[in-house]
């Protein structure tokens, strides 16, 4: 009777193959976190004892924390381990040196800005104030009376704009359009006031200064914005809806009204949100077209200066009067402002894409 070797056990298909290079160490999960905090100190103190800046320290610590983590991980966990390591600390590191001038910023604007932000401020013009009191009344109405004006001018052009380009734009056409609308994307704000300004001055004359020609300033700006994002979000919407509303004889116009627009409305409504958002802020189109008041001035159709947030927040600065520092301390108030109402425009535009979008279900 012969006998035979039984053959060897296949490997489990749950065994993984050793991809640390043959180490069988393993460091602790908390130990590069350890072994950067090391890195980093070590940095730290060389930057000190060489004599550098701030700036330089922090640059020394996350270099040699970055080397700490690599070098420790490449004896014990191989070179597979360390290359992804690295990778977090060099992805970590340019997060946290993206959100320095965000966390500085909110932090200079808080602290100078906390100090004018009382009820004064929301309810008393510059008329007549030279140092002491004063507030930013005028120019709040102002800025929502502009930017609601601008709304108004872009969300039309632009909603019709994007539906032409998606739903009947072909050809050479469709393409200049696109184009254009890029490249009026990247426009300078500056030249967009220029434009605004040159074109009212052939109807009013030269000097003119209105709340609509900064209004047509901003919609210059914004058009392209609402027209790009509502460009996307029209595309996201499914072709079998429109298929299937064409297959029951409903035409094209009113497949658009009736289909596309109610399921693309989370994110039109989102789209149009962040483009007012965008143009809130902006100072040098308002500067040539509005220019500056103390007084308040409600009615944008005619010729007459109107204040708003950023072109206030300049002149305090600029000319804060005597003493100066009251004239400062109002311009980063209103600075403050103004990022209180693009955080409260970012948050509708989370709260619209949020609570407005479509739901797909069984």
């Amino acid at each position: 009777m012969s006998t035979q070797t039984p053959p060897a056990p296949a490997p489990s298909s749950t065994t993984l193959p050793d991809l640390g290079g043959g180490h069988r160490r393993r460091l602790p999960r908390r130990a590069p976190v350890g072994l950067f905090v090391v890195g980093a100190l070590a940095g730290a103190l060389t930057g000190r004892l060489t004599g550098g800046n701030v700036a330089l320290t922090v640059i020394y610590a996350a270099i040699l924390g970055t080397l700490a983590v690599y070098v420790v991980s490449a004896v014990v966990d191989g070179r597979r381990k360390a290359t992804d390591r690295l990778m977090t600390c060099l992805v970590t590191g340019a997060f946290l040196i993206a959100m320095i001038p965000l966390v500085s910023l909110v932090y200079e604007v808080l602290r100078n800005g906390i100090k004018r932000l009382d009820a004064t401020f929301f309810s008393n013009s510059m008329v007549g104030v030279i140092g002491e009191g004063g507030g930013a009344y005028h120019a709040i109405w102002g800025t929502l009376i502009v930017t609601g004006l601008t709304t108004l001018i872009s969300v039309p052009i632009g909603l019709f704009t994007a539906i032409y380009l998606v739903e009947y734009g072909h050809g050479r056409l469709k393409g200049a359009i696109t184009f254009f609308v890029d490249v009026m994307t990247g426009i300078p704000s500056i030249v967009a006031g220029l434009f605004a300004y040159a074109l009212f001055e052939i109807f009013f004359g030269p000097g003119v200064r209105m709340g609509l020609a900064g209004a047509v300033a901003l919609s210059v700006l914004m058009i392209p914005v609402v027209v790009r994002s509502t460009e996307e979000v029209l595309k996201l919407v499914p072709n079998e809806l429109r298929e299937a509303s064409y297959a029951l004889g409903v035409p094209k116009w009113r497949t658009i009204v009736k289909v596309v627009i109610p399921t693309a409305a989370a994110g039109l409504g989102t789209g149009v949100t962040l483009a007012i958002a965008r143009v809130v802020g902006e100072t040098a189109p308002l500067l040539i077209t509005l220019g500056i008041t103390n007084a308040t001035q409600n009615n944008p159709f005619v010729d007459e200066r109107m204040a708003t947030l950023p072109v206030y927040a300049y002149y305090q600065l600029t000319q804060p009067g005597v003493p100066p520092q009251f004239g400062i301390d109002r311009a980063w108030t209103a600075a403050l402002v103004l990022i209180i109402l693009v955080m409260a425009l970012n948050l509708v535009a989370r709260l619209i894409s949020r609570f407005f979008a479509p739901t797909t279900g069984r």
